[in-house]
C-alpha cells in the first residue's frame, strides 16, 4: 500500500555542490501498519531515488519528504516548485511527467547510443568526425527520453548545455507560450547559452516523443580541444542565428561599417566577422582605457591589441566592454596575409566568456 511514484526535476541550479540542472528525483512511499494499534493506523515511509551516481543530501531529502505529507492530505500530486533549504548552493525542483529513473538506466542508454552511431554520423554536428573517433565524441554526451508536453528547457533557466535531437521533434515557445518554430531530428538548441553563459532565451517543449542528447560546458570544452571541425560547425551555426536576428547584415560589411557596442555587443560583432570570412581591421574607440584594434583575415583573428595586452588576452579584455564605438574597414597590410591566427575563434570566444563568468563570481542574495 502506498502511492504512485512522483518525479521532480531540477529546473534551476545555483552552485549546488551535488546535483545539476535536469537531474531527476523519484519519490515513492509505502504505508506500514503500526503494531499494537488500530488496523487503520499506518505510517508512511518515504523512498527517494536519487540521480544515477549522485550521493544523498540529507537536507534535500528532508525537504522532499515533506511532499509526501502534501500528497497524503490532498491526494493530489503537488504541481509546484520547491527550493532546497540546504547549504550555500540552492536548487529548484518542479514536478515532471518525464520518464522514470528506471528508464534512464545508464547501461541501457549506452547500448542505445551504440545502436544509433550510423544515424548520428549523418547529423551536421558529427558528420565531419571519422568513424574511429565518433564513439569517443558521443561518449561525452548524455541521452535522455522525453514525452509529449515535457519541458526540456525553460526560458530564464540557467544555460550551460547543448542539445541535439536524435528522434522526435520539439516546439520553440515565446513568452506567451506561442509556438514560434519547430526543431526536428538532427537540429541543435541551447548553443547560445552554452557559449555565452546566458540564461535560456526560449522555452523548448516536446511535440513528439523525443530522444535528445545533451552535453555540458566542461565536456564540450574537451571535444572542442580535440576536434577542431566541431569548432567550425559551432561557429557557423551561432553566427547564422545572429545574422537572422539582424545583429549585422552581411552585405553591410562589404564597404565597412560603424556602430555602437550598446546595440551590438562585442561577441556578436566578432562572430559575424568570423562567420562571413571578412578580411579587414576592426577599431573600437571611446573605451574607458583607450582604443582597441583587431585584424581579421578571411574571418580568422590574426592581430589583437587593447590596453597593455596583445593577442588572446586583448580579445578576452574587449569582450568585457559594454560601451564604445566600432568601425570595420576592409583590407589588411600585405605582410599580414602570412600572419598566423591567434587561435580557433570559437575556442577563444568560449574561453573569453567563461573568464567573464568567473570574474562575476557567485551571485549573492
Amino acid at each position: 500500500m502506498g502511492f504512485p511514484k512522483i518525479l521532480f526535476i531540477i529546473t534551476e541550479n545555483n552552485n549546488c555542490p551535488l546535483y545539476e540542472y535536469n537531474d531527476i528525483f523519484e519519490l515513492s512511499g509505502i504505508a506500514i501498519p503500526l503494531k499494537d494499534a488500530d488496523k487503520n493506523s499506518v505510517i508512511t515511509t518515504t523512498i527517494i531515488t536519487h540521480p544515477q551516481g549522485k550521493r544523498n543530501c540529507n537536507i534535500l531529502d528532508g525537504d522532499l519528504s515533506k511532499l509526501i505529507i502534501t500528497y497524503e492530505r490532498s491526494d493530489k500530486i503537488p504541481v509546484c516548485m520547491m527550493s532546497c533549504s540546504g547549504c550555500t548552493g540552492s536548487i529548484k525542483l518542479e514536478y515532471t511527467k518525464q520518464n522514470s529513473l528506471a528508464s534512464q538506466n545508464p547501461s541501457t542508454l549506452s547500448d542505445e547510443l551504440g545502436s544509433m552511431m550510423h544515424l548520428l554520423s549523418t547529423f551536421p554536428f558529427f558528420k565531419n568526425i571519422d568513424d574511429r573517433n565518433l564513439n569517443k565524441v558521443v561518449s561525452f554526451f548524455k541521452i535522455r527520453k522525453y514525452q509529449v508536453g515535457d519541458i526540456v528547457i525553460r526560458k530564464g533557466d540557467p544555460g550551460g548545455k547543448l542539445y541535439i535531437i536524435v528522434a522526435g521533434s520539439v516546439n520553440v515557445l515565446n513568452d506567451a507560450g506561442i509556438i514560434i518554430s519547430l526543431l526536428d531530428k538532427g537540429e541543435v538548441f541551447g548553443e547560445m547559452s552554452l557559449i555565452c553563459n546566458d540564461a535560456i532565451t526560449a522555452t523548448i517543449q516536446v511535440k513528439e516523443p523525443a530522444t535528445i542528447l545533451d552535453i555540458d560546458q566542461p565536456n564540450f570544452h574537451k571535444i572542442l580541444d580535440i576536434y577542431p571541425d566541431i569548432q567550425l560547425y559551432f561557429s557557423r551555426i551561432m553566427a547564422e542565428r545572429l545574422n537572422r536576428s539582424n545583429a549585422i547584415r552581411a552585405e553591410d560589411l562589404s564597404s565597412g561599417i560603424t556602430g555602437d557596442l550598446k546595440e551590438i555587443p562585442p561577441e556578436a560583432l566578432f562572430q559575424t566577422l568570423n562567420m562571413n570570412n571578412k578580411t579587414g581591421i576592426l577599431t573600437i574607440s571611446n573605451l574607458k582605457e583607450g582604443t582597441a584594434r583587431f585584424s581579421f583575415r578571411q574571418g580568422a583573428l590574426i592581430k589583437a591589441k587593447y590596453k597593455n595586452y596583445e593577442g588572446d588576452m586583448a580579445f578576452y579584455e574587449i569582450l568585457k566592454e559594454k560601451t564604445g564605438r566600432f568601425r570595420f574597414k576592409p583590407g589588411i597590410a600585405k605582410e599580414d596575409y602570412n600572419t598566423p591566427e591567434i587561435g580557433f575563434f570559437m575556442k577563444l570566444l568560449m574561453e573569453g566568456m567563461q573568464r567573464i563568468d568567473e570574474d562575476k563570481g557567485p551571485e549573492t542574495n
